[in-house]
Protein backbone atom coordinates (compact mmCIF):
# COMPACT_ATOMS: atom_id res chain seq x y z
CA UNK A 1 0.00 0.00 0.00
CA UNK A 2 1.26 3.10 -0.64
CA UNK A 3 1.09 6.56 1.69
CA UNK A 4 1.86 8.84 -1.40
CA UNK A 5 -1.99 9.99 -3.39
CA UNK A 6 -1.55 12.20 -6.48
CA UNK A 7 -1.91 15.57 -5.26
CA UNK A 8 -5.69 16.45 -5.74
CA UNK A 9 -6.01 18.72 -8.86
CA UNK A 10 -7.39 21.65 -6.89
CA UNK A 11 -3.85 21.91 -4.80
CA UNK A 12 -0.76 23.76 -5.41
CA UNK A 13 0.06 26.70 -6.60
CA UNK A 14 1.94 28.23 -9.64
CA UNK A 15 4.58 26.17 -9.37
CA UNK A 16 2.48 23.09 -9.63
CA UNK A 17 0.91 24.67 -12.62
CA UNK A 18 3.55 25.23 -14.52
CA UNK A 19 4.86 21.60 -13.79
CA UNK A 20 1.55 20.09 -14.42
CA UNK A 21 1.55 21.88 -18.33
CA UNK A 22 5.18 20.82 -18.43
CA UNK A 23 4.07 17.36 -18.42
CA UNK A 24 1.35 17.67 -20.78
CA UNK A 25 3.67 18.81 -22.69
CA UNK A 26 6.18 16.32 -22.57
CA UNK A 27 3.22 13.85 -23.29
CA UNK A 28 1.78 15.59 -26.57
CA UNK A 29 5.38 15.75 -27.94
CA UNK A 30 6.05 11.82 -27.29
CA UNK A 31 2.46 10.67 -28.25
CA UNK A 32 3.45 12.70 -31.64
CA UNK A 33 6.50 10.83 -32.01
CA UNK A 34 4.34 7.83 -32.06
CA UNK A 35 2.96 8.30 -34.77
CA UNK A 36 6.31 7.91 -36.81
CA UNK A 37 7.16 5.08 -35.22
CA UNK A 38 4.35 3.36 -35.46
CA UNK A 39 4.79 3.48 -39.50
CA UNK A 40 7.96 1.99 -39.32
CA UNK A 41 7.05 -0.79 -36.32
CA UNK A 42 3.57 -1.35 -38.01
CA UNK A 43 5.12 -2.90 -41.50
CA UNK A 44 6.55 -5.68 -39.52
CA UNK A 45 4.56 -6.19 -36.70
CA UNK A 46 0.02 -6.75 -36.63
CA UNK A 47 -1.79 -4.38 -34.97
CA UNK A 48 -2.46 -6.91 -31.59
CA UNK A 49 1.65 -7.85 -31.40
CA UNK A 50 2.37 -4.55 -31.83
CA UNK A 51 0.42 -3.41 -28.84
CA UNK A 52 1.42 -6.09 -26.65
CA UNK A 53 5.57 -5.81 -27.17
CA UNK A 54 4.74 -1.97 -26.60
CA UNK A 55 2.96 -2.49 -23.39
CA UNK A 56 5.84 -4.83 -22.53
CA UNK A 57 8.27 -2.75 -22.95
CA UNK A 58 6.55 -0.18 -21.21
CA UNK A 59 5.98 -2.54 -18.02
CA UNK A 60 9.23 -3.55 -18.01
CA UNK A 61 10.29 0.12 -17.26
CA UNK A 62 7.40 1.56 -15.21
CA UNK A 63 7.80 -1.25 -12.98
CA UNK A 64 11.66 -1.09 -12.37
CA UNK A 65 11.17 2.60 -11.88
CA UNK A 66 8.15 1.88 -9.19
CA UNK A 67 10.46 -1.22 -7.40
CA UNK A 68 13.69 1.61 -6.89
CA UNK A 69 10.74 4.20 -6.03
CA UNK A 70 9.28 1.95 -3.50
CA UNK A 71 5.67 2.68 -3.99
CA UNK A 72 4.31 -0.19 -3.89
CA UNK A 73 0.80 -1.02 -4.74
CA UNK A 74 -1.82 1.07 -5.10
CA UNK A 75 -4.91 1.57 -2.85
CA UNK A 76 -8.11 -0.59 -2.85
CA UNK A 77 -9.83 2.46 -4.05
CA UNK A 78 -8.20 3.31 -7.38
CA UNK A 79 -7.91 -0.11 -8.68
CA UNK A 80 -11.09 -0.27 -10.54
CA UNK A 81 -10.37 3.35 -12.48
CA UNK A 82 -6.83 0.92 -13.41
CA UNK A 83 -8.49 -1.81 -14.77
CA UNK A 84 -10.93 0.00 -16.33
CA UNK A 85 -8.67 2.63 -18.37
CA UNK A 86 -5.87 -0.48 -18.71
CA UNK A 87 -8.15 -2.51 -20.96
CA UNK A 88 -10.19 0.58 -22.66
CA UNK A 89 -7.08 2.83 -23.30
CA UNK A 90 -3.88 0.66 -22.93
CA UNK A 91 -5.61 -2.82 -24.31
CA UNK A 92 -8.57 -1.92 -26.68
CA UNK A 93 -7.41 1.82 -28.13
CA UNK A 94 -3.62 0.58 -28.68
CA UNK A 95 -5.23 -2.60 -30.88
CA UNK A 96 -8.11 -0.57 -32.45
CA UNK A 97 -5.87 2.30 -33.31
CA UNK A 98 -3.18 -0.16 -34.81
CA UNK A 99 -5.64 -2.09 -37.25
CA UNK A 100 -7.74 1.02 -38.09
CA UNK A 101 -4.33 2.49 -39.43
CA UNK A 102 -4.03 -0.51 -41.63
CA UNK A 103 -7.34 0.02 -42.95
CA UNK A 104 -8.02 3.40 -43.85
CA UNK A 105 -5.52 6.01 -44.47
CA UNK A 106 -3.34 8.91 -42.20
CA UNK A 107 -6.50 11.57 -42.73
CA UNK A 108 -9.05 9.88 -42.07
CA UNK A 109 -7.59 8.33 -38.83
CA UNK A 110 -6.96 11.73 -37.30
CA UNK A 111 -9.85 12.83 -38.12
CA UNK A 112 -11.86 10.21 -36.30
CA UNK A 113 -10.03 10.13 -33.77
CA UNK A 114 -9.70 13.37 -32.65
CA UNK A 115 -13.24 12.80 -32.06
CA UNK A 116 -11.75 11.36 -28.51
CA UNK A 117 -11.38 14.83 -26.93
CA UNK A 118 -14.78 16.02 -27.88
CA UNK A 119 -15.88 12.43 -25.60
CA UNK A 120 -13.68 12.83 -23.32
CA UNK A 121 -15.19 16.75 -22.07
CA UNK A 122 -19.08 15.25 -22.24
CA UNK A 123 -18.00 12.09 -20.27
CA UNK A 124 -16.02 14.29 -17.64
CA UNK A 125 -19.30 16.33 -17.27
CA UNK A 126 -21.34 13.44 -17.01
CA UNK A 127 -19.74 11.20 -15.04
CA UNK A 128 -16.67 13.21 -13.13
CA UNK A 129 -19.20 16.55 -13.09
CA UNK A 130 -16.57 18.83 -14.52
CA UNK A 131 -17.68 21.91 -15.80
CA UNK A 132 -17.74 23.03 -19.63
CA UNK A 133 -16.17 26.21 -19.51
CA UNK A 134 -17.01 28.26 -23.19
CA UNK A 135 -13.42 28.51 -23.32
CA UNK A 136 -12.81 24.82 -23.72
CA UNK A 137 -15.50 24.09 -25.73
CA UNK A 138 -14.49 27.36 -28.26
CA UNK A 139 -10.94 25.98 -28.41
CA UNK A 140 -12.32 22.52 -29.00
CA UNK A 141 -13.85 23.55 -31.95
CA UNK A 142 -11.25 25.64 -33.57
CA UNK A 143 -9.07 22.46 -32.46
CA UNK A 144 -11.15 19.94 -34.02
CA UNK A 145 -11.36 22.07 -37.58
CA UNK A 146 -7.68 22.22 -37.76
CA UNK A 147 -7.14 18.41 -36.92
CA UNK A 148 -9.96 18.19 -39.85
CA UNK A 149 -8.04 20.17 -41.88
CA UNK A 150 -4.81 18.28 -41.55
CA UNK A 151 -6.77 15.09 -41.85
CA UNK A 152 -8.22 16.37 -45.14
CA UNK A 153 -4.64 16.87 -46.82
CA UNK A 154 -3.11 13.95 -45.40
CA UNK A 155 -5.78 11.89 -46.77
CA UNK A 156 -4.22 11.11 -50.26
CA UNK A 157 -6.69 8.57 -52.68
CA UNK A 158 -9.07 9.00 -49.69
CA UNK A 159 -8.59 5.02 -49.09
CA UNK A 160 -11.02 3.73 -46.25
CA UNK A 161 -13.57 0.95 -45.42
CA UNK A 162 -16.03 0.82 -43.34
CA UNK A 163 -13.90 -1.57 -41.12
CA UNK A 164 -10.94 1.07 -40.81
CA UNK A 165 -13.63 4.15 -39.67
CA UNK A 166 -15.53 1.74 -37.23
CA UNK A 167 -12.37 0.50 -35.67
CA UNK A 168 -10.87 4.53 -35.48
CA UNK A 169 -13.87 5.33 -33.90
CA UNK A 170 -13.88 2.51 -31.42
CA UNK A 171 -10.49 3.75 -30.71
CA UNK A 172 -11.92 7.29 -30.09
CA UNK A 173 -14.19 5.69 -27.79
CA UNK A 174 -11.60 3.85 -25.74
CA UNK A 175 -9.37 6.48 -25.21
CA UNK A 176 -11.90 8.52 -23.87
CA UNK A 177 -13.40 5.82 -21.94
CA UNK A 178 -10.13 4.96 -20.41
CA UNK A 179 -9.42 8.65 -19.74
CA UNK A 180 -12.76 9.47 -17.68
CA UNK A 181 -12.22 6.03 -15.81
CA UNK A 182 -8.52 6.79 -14.75
CA UNK A 183 -8.99 10.20 -13.02
CA UNK A 184 -10.63 8.92 -10.09
CA UNK A 185 -7.95 6.49 -9.76
CA UNK A 186 -5.70 9.71 -9.44
CA UNK A 187 -6.94 10.86 -6.34
CA UNK A 188 -5.97 7.74 -4.69
CA UNK A 189 -2.53 6.40 -6.09
CA UNK A 190 0.13 8.36 -7.59
CA UNK A 191 0.75 8.92 -11.52
CA UNK A 192 3.32 6.22 -11.33
CA UNK A 193 1.11 3.71 -9.56
CA UNK A 194 -2.13 4.46 -11.43
CA UNK A 195 0.38 4.34 -15.36
CA UNK A 196 2.19 0.99 -13.87
CA UNK A 197 -0.41 -0.85 -13.30
CA UNK A 198 -2.94 0.00 -16.05
CA UNK A 199 -0.19 -0.73 -18.31
CA UNK A 200 0.40 -4.22 -16.84
CA UNK A 201 -3.67 -4.50 -16.71
CA UNK A 202 -3.68 -3.78 -20.66
CA UNK A 203 -0.69 -6.33 -21.19
CA UNK A 204 -2.52 -8.79 -20.00
CA UNK A 205 -5.66 -8.16 -21.86
CA UNK A 206 -3.49 -8.24 -24.86
CA UNK A 207 -1.71 -11.84 -24.10
CA UNK A 208 -4.28 -13.52 -26.83
CA UNK A 209 -1.38 -11.71 -28.93
CA UNK A 210 1.71 -13.07 -27.74
CA UNK A 211 1.84 -15.96 -30.49
CA UNK A 212 1.44 -13.57 -33.21
CA UNK A 213 4.44 -11.47 -31.28
CA UNK A 214 6.80 -14.38 -31.11
CA UNK A 215 6.65 -15.49 -34.54
CA UNK A 216 6.59 -12.32 -36.04
CA UNK A 217 9.77 -10.75 -33.83
CA UNK A 218 11.90 -13.54 -35.02
CA UNK A 219 11.35 -12.17 -38.81
CA UNK A 220 10.88 -8.26 -38.08
CA UNK A 221 13.77 -6.13 -39.16
CA UNK A 222 15.97 -4.83 -36.32
CA UNK A 223 14.45 -1.40 -37.15
CA UNK A 224 10.81 -2.68 -36.46
CA UNK A 225 12.04 -3.81 -33.53
CA UNK A 226 13.45 -1.10 -31.94
CA UNK A 227 10.70 0.96 -32.57
CA UNK A 228 8.46 -0.93 -30.89
CA UNK A 229 10.67 -0.80 -27.83
CA UNK A 230 10.74 3.15 -28.55
CA UNK A 231 6.83 3.49 -28.57
CA UNK A 232 6.94 1.08 -25.24
CA UNK A 233 9.69 2.96 -23.25
CA UNK A 234 8.85 6.39 -24.15
CA UNK A 235 5.38 7.25 -25.40
CA UNK A 236 4.25 4.72 -23.32
CA UNK A 237 6.23 4.89 -20.02
CA UNK A 238 7.06 7.89 -20.20
CA UNK A 239 4.64 9.83 -21.68
CA UNK A 240 1.57 7.99 -20.27
CA UNK A 241 3.16 8.68 -16.52
CA UNK A 242 3.38 12.47 -16.97
CA UNK A 243 -0.39 12.71 -18.32
CA UNK A 244 -1.74 10.90 -15.34
CA UNK A 245 0.58 13.80 -13.56
CA UNK A 246 -1.31 16.43 -15.58
CA UNK A 247 -4.33 14.89 -15.35
CA UNK A 248 -4.31 14.76 -11.37
CA UNK A 249 -4.54 18.28 -11.38
CA UNK A 250 -6.74 19.54 -13.87
CA UNK A 251 -10.09 18.40 -15.39
CA UNK A 252 -9.95 15.63 -18.14
CA UNK A 253 -11.73 17.80 -20.40
CA UNK A 254 -8.81 20.87 -20.32
CA UNK A 255 -6.32 17.60 -20.56
CA UNK A 256 -8.12 15.82 -23.74
CA UNK A 257 -8.25 19.30 -25.60
CA UNK A 258 -4.18 19.65 -24.93
CA UNK A 259 -3.94 16.86 -27.24
CA UNK A 260 -4.98 18.65 -30.59
CA UNK A 261 -1.34 19.68 -30.40
CA UNK A 262 -0.16 15.93 -31.54
CA UNK A 263 -1.87 16.57 -35.10
CA UNK A 264 0.18 19.77 -35.66
CA UNK A 265 3.08 18.35 -34.18
CA UNK A 266 3.11 15.44 -36.33
CA UNK A 267 3.27 17.46 -39.43
CA UNK A 268 6.32 18.78 -37.99
CA UNK A 269 8.16 15.36 -37.63
CA UNK A 270 6.78 14.33 -40.79
CA UNK A 271 8.67 16.76 -42.22
CA UNK A 272 11.81 16.47 -40.58
CA UNK A 273 12.18 12.67 -40.26
CA UNK A 274 10.04 11.64 -43.15
CA UNK A 275 10.82 14.29 -45.36
CA UNK A 276 7.05 14.94 -46.19
CA UNK A 277 6.71 18.05 -47.33
CA UNK A 278 3.47 19.74 -45.93
CA UNK A 279 1.21 21.91 -47.79
CA UNK A 280 -0.60 24.89 -46.99
CA UNK A 281 -3.78 23.14 -46.05
CA UNK A 282 -1.86 20.81 -43.56
CA UNK A 283 0.46 23.70 -42.16
CA UNK A 284 -3.01 25.84 -41.64
CA UNK A 285 -4.86 23.25 -40.13
CA UNK A 286 -1.72 22.47 -37.96
CA UNK A 287 -1.80 26.03 -36.40
CA UNK A 288 -5.43 25.73 -36.00
CA UNK A 289 -4.69 22.69 -33.63
CA UNK A 290 -2.58 25.45 -31.49
CA UNK A 291 -4.84 28.22 -31.46
CA UNK A 292 -7.72 25.97 -30.33
CA UNK A 293 -5.33 24.19 -27.55
CA UNK A 294 -4.09 28.14 -26.13
CA UNK A 295 -8.03 28.63 -26.39
CA UNK A 296 -8.75 26.34 -23.98
CA UNK A 297 -6.03 26.32 -21.77
CA UNK A 298 -6.62 29.90 -21.54
CA UNK A 299 -8.42 31.55 -18.53
CA UNK A 300 -10.39 34.22 -18.15
CA UNK A 301 -9.19 37.63 -16.85
CA UNK A 302 -10.01 38.40 -12.82
CA UNK A 303 -12.33 41.25 -12.95
CA UNK A 304 -10.79 45.06 -12.32
CA UNK A 305 -11.04 46.49 -9.29
CA UNK A 306 -10.63 49.59 -10.12
CA UNK A 307 -14.50 50.44 -10.11
CA UNK A 308 -14.60 49.58 -6.45
CA UNK A 309 -11.00 51.49 -5.42
CA UNK A 310 -12.34 54.82 -7.21
CA UNK A 311 -15.76 54.54 -4.86
CA UNK A 312 -13.61 54.06 -2.06
CA UNK A 313 -11.75 57.13 -2.56
CA UNK A 314 -14.68 59.15 -3.56
CA UNK A 315 -15.96 58.01 -0.61
CA UNK A 316 -12.86 59.70 1.79
CA UNK A 317 -12.80 62.67 -0.09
Amino acid sequence: MTDSPATPASSGGPSHSRLALAAAGVTVVLWASAFVSIRSAGAAYSPGALALGRLLSGALVLVAVLLIRREGLPPRAAWPGIAVSGVLWFGAYMVALNWGEQEVDAGTAAMLVNVGPILIALLGARFLGEKLPPRLIAGMAVSFAGAVAVGLSMSGEGHASVLGVVLCVVAAVAYAGGVVAQKPALAHGSALQVTTFGCLVGAVACLPFAGQLVDEAARAPLSATLNMVYLGVFPTALAFTTWAYALARTTAGRMGATTYAVPALVVVMAWVFLGELPGLLTLAGGALCLAGVAVSRSRPKPPSKAPAESVESAKSR
